[in-house]
């Protein structure tokens, strides 16, 4: 089997990226073995990121520990030590072997595991600005520091963004846009164009712009190409997210293919790969 890395229409490769650390549907998400071993193929992996009691950072989603793991309560209230004693939770909610990581944890393992020159490990940021004291950020950027090369640090918040990169020079970041008022005001308004300009004016050194894919169709569907738009600005392109591998949705993803997105976001790369051809 081909391992899902990216799909190629018409000259354009389009990655697929393994969201929460997922290579297919039934793994269970944040798993470090499952993680490194797309780091180590070369894909593009993301994981999400939530501040701790002790300001580090733990590979999680939610900012209450009870649903991804066997912990209860804010992350936020939770010791590093406490959590690094927590397991994951299975699709099904079944406590699993893996253990919840830290950043650092994350950030070790790739540093000792032979990681592929072309690999991304996005680091999407859950919370704003106002969670990143200068503990929190200096943690950050030392747990990074030796792997920044192969990283992507991204947020919906521009503010944090800045806080983050600032403490890191030289990584690479990724904005995301979907701002699904905003969009349809400038849908109905005629606007997309100053859509796009705005979201590049919020950080212009970014690398990447995240959009939900439906925001992508839509402004097709209206003859707008919000793709090429931002390409023009020099921004890469990923579209999120694609749930599952379904003759539903394949013609969705034909769609995005057919507009030159950089990167699919999704929770089954290896079905979609499969569906895909």
């Amino acid at each position: 089997m081909t391992d899902p890395i990216a799909i190629t229409r018409n000259g354009h490769r389009t990655w697929l990226k393994w969201h929460r650390g997922r290579r297919k549907a039934s793994d269970p998400v944040f798993t470090g073995g499952r993680i490194l071993e797309g780091m180590r193929l070369g894909a593009s992996v993301e994981v999400d990121l939530v501040v701790t009691a002790d300001r580090g950072m733990a590979v999680l989603h939610d900012l209450t520990l009870d649903r991804e793991t066997t912990g209860h309560g804010p992350v936020a209230q939770a010791k590093d030590a406490t959590i690094r004693g927590l397991n994951l939770r299975g699709n099904d909610g079944a406590p699993i072997a893996d253990r919840v990581m830290l950043l650092d944890d994350l950030c070790a393992l790739m540093a000792e595991g032979h990681v592929h020159p072309e690999a991304l490990l996005q680091l999407d940021y859950k919370e704003d600005d106002t969670v990143l004291d200068a503990r929190a950020i200096d943690k950050f950027a030392r747990a990074t520091g030796p792997v920044a090369g192969n990283i992507i640090i991204s947020s919906g918040s521009a503010a944090a963004l800045r806080l983050l990169t600032g403490a890191a020079p030289g990584m690479r970041s990724g904005y995301d846009a979907s701002d699904e008022e905003r969009f349809r005001a400038a849908l109905a308004g005629g606007t997309l164009q100053g859509f796009v300009d705005d979201a590049v004016a919020a950080l212009p050194g970014t690398d990447m712009i995240y959009l939900y894919w439906e925001i992508v169709t839509g402004a097709a569907e209206a003859g707008f190409d919000i793709v090429a738009a931002f390409h023009r600005h020099g921004k890469r392109v990923d579209a999120w997210t694609i749930r599952e591998a379904s003759a539903e949705m394949r013609p969705h993803v034909e769609r995005l293919l057919g507009l030159r997105v950089d990167q699919i976001t999704t929770d089954d790369p290896e079905g979609l790969m499969a569906l895909m051809g």
